[in-house]
């Protein structure tokens, strides 16, 4: 029997990775989209292509996207500093990449609308997160609103969804939930700068709320660290 198809965002970090699970739990083959977009490391493109294969993505695809050219975000420009004093309510860090899913989710709507593909399966959360605009479900809404707006299959009354499973998610149901769906956590990186060989600064914004998300999940931790 055909199964329905969908893009799945893939970074290569813990929510990406769940998000790929729970899109074959739900019956999708699930096409997995990342992006090189400039940023500190290619560690988390590496892990993508594991979570891919070991979670049986119908395919993987890495587009390239140059968004040093703007800069602007500590991950897109090495002259800025990742911060490693933990979030601050109310204060958007420099972590933040402008438009980055803005433009993640043009290019997955694109991939699904050549496909086929009846949703798009996006790893925001707004719950356990740094705080950007663009993980919140007013984006979310807004965006899948734009994208029937803008597509052959929306005018034709062929809507694409676009679905963010974990956005109100903790971090440790994140991992709870994946883990029952056998996605294996020592294969992702999240580390905003991890090193070439994809250890952990366990320092950043990111390491923090990875490192306290195994904590609430009372598991161990698979994370590689410096």
């Amino acid at each position: 029997m055909n199964r329905p198809a969908a893009v799945v965002l893939l970074s290569g970090g813990l929510d990406s990775a769940t998000v790929l699970a729970l899109a074959r739990r739900d019956g999708f083959d699930a096409h997995a989209l990342s992006v090189r977009y400039g940023q500190r490391h290619s560690a988390e493109l590496a892990a993508a292509e594991r979570v891919a294969a070991h979670l049986g993505a119908a395919s993987h695809r890495v587009v390239d996207v140059d968004l040093r050219a703007l800069g602007g975000s500590a991950l897109t420009d090495d002259r800025i500093a990742v911060p490693v004093d933990g979030v601050v309510p109310g204060v958007i860090p420099v972590t933040y990449v402008p438009a980055r899913n803005t433009i993640f989710l043009a290019l997955a709507l694109g991939h699904a609308e050549v496909l086929g593909a009846d949703r798009i399966y996006f790893g925001a959360n707004a719950v356990d997160y740094s705080g950007y605009p663009d993980c919140r479900p007013a984006f979310v809404a807004a965006f899948e609103a734009l994208a029937n707006l803008a597509t052959r299959r929306g005018v034709e009354g062929d809507p694409i969804r676009v679905v963010a499973p974990i956005i109100d998610w903790s971090k440790g149901r994140i991992i709870t939930e994946g883990l029952a769906l056998g996605v294996d956590y020592a294969l992702t990186v999240s580390c905003y700068q991890a090193d070439a060989e994809g250890r952990a600064c366990g320092a950043c914004d990111s390491c923090r709320l990875r490192r306290e998300g195994f904590d609430a999940a009372g598991v161990h931790d698979p994370t590689r660290y410096v």
